[in-house]
C-alpha cells in the first residue's frame, strides 16, 4: 500500500527551498525596527559585530558589518537594551534566519545613562579624570582657541563676554556639536590646536574653549565619546568644557581642567574683567606709594634717634685734639733737646779728629822716632820714616772718608726733623690767616669757656702780636706780659 500520492507537489533542492524562504522573508520585511535586550555580543576578526536580541519569549540573531560597527556612538554590551534597525533576512548555512542591523541605538535615557555611568567608571579607572593631572587656566591668556559650531548663538555669546571683559585674540576650530562624525571632528580639533608650533604662521592657543549649547543626552552625546575625552585629557593647552546648561553634565567636563556651565561663563573664566585689573592696579600703586612714605618717616624717626645717641661731634673729637696740641708743643722741646744732642755728639767726634789732635799724635810719632833712631841706623831710620809716611797718608785719607759718613746719618735726621717740625708748628697754620688767643698770664686760651669774661689778651698774627681787651674798655692800658718764643736752635 503506498501513501498519498505527491505527483502535483513542486520538488525543490535544499538550495532552492532556503533560497525561496530567503526571498519571502526578506520581501516581507524589508525593514523592520526591533526593541529587545542584549544577549550575546561578539566582535570578529573581521570587524563584524555579531550579537543576539531577545525579550522573555524569544531571541533573533544579528549581525552589523565592519563599517557600520565602526559607526556605532557607543559599545554594545552584554543585558543592555537597544533599538535595532536593519532588514530581516536567512542564513542558509544554518537554516536560521537574522536580521542585518544599520544602526543600532540605546532605547531610552535609561539605558543612555547605564552605558554613560559605566564608560565614566572605565576612564575614571584609568586616571583620565584624577585632579592632580589638572593644569591651572593662565591668567591673561594671549590667544584663546575656541572649539564649536561657528554658525550658533554660543560662538557671538563667546565673542561678546570677551569685549565685554578683556578683548583677546580667538581663534575658531568649526566643528559638528551633534549628530554623526561630530566626536571626531572635535576630537581632531583640539588634537589640531595642540599640534600648532610656537611662533608659527598661526599663533597658538593660551586656553582652549569646547562648547555647545543646551540639548538632550542624546544631543550631547558625542561630548561622551571616548575620542573626545581622550582628546581633552591629553591637550597639553589648558582646556575648558563649556557643553550643555549648568545641569548637564558630560565626560568631557570630568576630563577637563575647567569646568564652566555655560559658553558665557566659560569666556568669564578665561579672562579677568579689566576694569577691575585697573582698578586692582591702581589700589597696589596706592598703597606702595603709602607704605613708601611711611617706611621714609620711619627711617627719619631711626635716623633721628640714632643721632641723639652719638652726641655732639666735638665731644667725641675734643680729647683727641686737646692730646695732639700738648704732644705738638713737647715736640717742639723734644725736638730742640735731640738737635743739641746731635750736636754736643758731632763737636765730641770732630774733637778726636781735629788738627790738634793730628799734631799731638804726630809729636807723639815724631819723639817715638827719635828714640828708636837713636838705636838704629841712619839709613833704617829713612826707612822707617818713609814707611810711617805712607800710613799716616792712608790713615788720613781713611780719617776723611769715615768722617764723611759718620756726619751723614746725623745731618739727615736733622734734616727730616727740621721738615717735620716746620710742618707741624703752628706757625704754618698763622700763615694761613689763623691767630692764637694768649690770656694775661701766657697760656693759650684752647676753649672760648677758658676766657675771662673781660680783661686783657693777647693776638698772635704770623707777623707779630697785638693786644686786645675782652669786655668794656679798661679805664687805663694793661700792659700785657709777652711770653719769651724760642725757636728750634734757641
Amino acid at each position: 500500500m503506498t501513501g498519498p500520492s505527491s505527483g502535483n507537489l513542486p520538488e525543490y533542492s535544499v538550495s532552492e527551498l532556503a533560497g525561496a524562504v530567503k526571498r519571502v522573508i526578506e520581501d516581507g520585511f524589508g525593514f523592520v525596527r526591533v526593541k529587545g535586550e542584549l544577549g550575546r555580543v561578539t566582535r570578529a576578526a573581521s570587524g563584524h559585530l555579531y550579537l543576539d536580541l531577545k525579550d522573555e519569549n524569544a531571541t533573533i540573531s544579528g549581525v552589523i558589518w565592519k563599517g557600520n560597527a565602526q559607526r556605532l556612538r557607543f559599545s554594545p554590551e552584554q543585558g543592555m537594551e537597544v533599538a535595532a534597525t536593519g532588514k530581516l533576512t536567512t542564513f542558509p548555512g544554518q537554516s536560521k534566519y537574522q536580521i542585518v542591523i544599520d544602526s543600532l541605538e540605546p532605547a531610552g535615557a535609561g539605558a543612555l545613562m547605564a552605558v554613560l555611568e559605566e564608560r565614566k567608571k572605565k576612564l575614571a579607572a584609568e586616571g583620565l579624570f584624577d585632579a592632580a593631572r589638572k593644569r591651572p587656566i593662565p591668567f591673561l591668556p594671549e590667544v584663546i582657541g575656541v572649539v564649536t559650531s561657528p554658525s550658533g548663538a554660543v560662538i557671538r555669546d563667546i565673542l561678546h563676554r570677551l569685549r565685554d571683559r578683556f578683548p583677546r585674540h580667538v581663534i575658531v576650530w568649526p566643528t559638528l556639536v551633534q549628530g554623526k562624525g561630530a566626536e571626531a571632528q572635535i576630537a581632531a580639533a583640539i588634537e589640531g590646536f595642540n599640534a600648532l608650533p610656537e611662533g608659527g604662521d598661526i599663533p597658538r592657543p593660551d586656553v582652549l574653549i569646547v562648547a555647545r549649547g543646551g540639548g538632550s543626552l542624546e544631543d550631547l552625546w558625542c561630548f561622551n565619546e571616548e575620542i573626545v575625552v581622550r582628546a581633552a585629557a591629553a591637550s597639553r593647552i589648558p582646556l575648558i568644557s563649556a557643553v550643555g546648561h549648568e545641569t548637564d553634565t558630560t565626560l568631557i567636563d570630568y576630563a577637563s581642567d575647567l569646568r564652566a556651565p555655560t559658553p558665557s561663563a566659560a569666556a568669564e573664566k578665561a579672562v579677568p574683567m579689566r576694569s577691575e585689573l585697573v582698578a586692582e592696579v591702581l589700589n597696589k600703586h596706592r598703597r606702595m606709594i603709602e607704605a613708601q612714605a611711611r617706611r621714609l618717616r620711619e627711617q627719619g624717626l631711626r635716623l633721628r634717634s640714632a643721632t641723639r645717641g652719638l652726641g655732639r661731634p666735638e665731644d667725641a673729637t675734643g680729647a683727641k685734639g686737646q692730646k695732639l696740641d700738648f704732644l705738638a708743643s713737647r715736640l717742639s722741646s723734644a725736638l730742640r733737646a735731640r738737635s743739641d744732642k746731635a750736636a754736643r755728639a758731632f763737636a765730641g767726634a770732630g774733637a778726636r779728629f781735629g788738627p790738634r789732635a793730628l799734631s799731638a799724635g804726630f809729636a807723639r810719632r815724631e819723639a817715638s822716632l827719635e828714640s828708636l833712631g837713636k838705636r838704629m841706623g841712619r839709613e833704617r831710620l829713612h826707612l822707617k820714616l818713609r814707611d810711617c809716611g805712607v800710613a799716616l797718608g792712608r790713615d788720613g785719607a781713611r780719617l776723611q772718608s769715615l768722617a764723611a759718613r759718620l756726619l751723614k746719618r746725623p745731618g739727615e735726621r736733622l734734616a727730616a726733623s727740621g721738615g717735620l717740625l716746620r710742618s707741624l708748628s703752628y706757625k704754618s697754620v698763622l700763615d694761613r690767616g689763623f691767630a692764637l688767643v694768649k690770656m694775661a698770664d701766657g697760656k693759650l686760651a684752647r676753649r672760648a669757656a677758658t676766657l675771662p669774661a673781660s680783661g686783657a689778651v693777647a693776638l698772635v698774627f704770623a707777623d707779630g702780636e697785638r693786644a686786645a681787651h675782652l669786655g668794656d674798655a679798661p679805664k687805663k692800658p694793661a700792659v700785657v706780659k709777652k711770653p719769651v718764643q724760642k725757636g728750634l736752635f734757641d
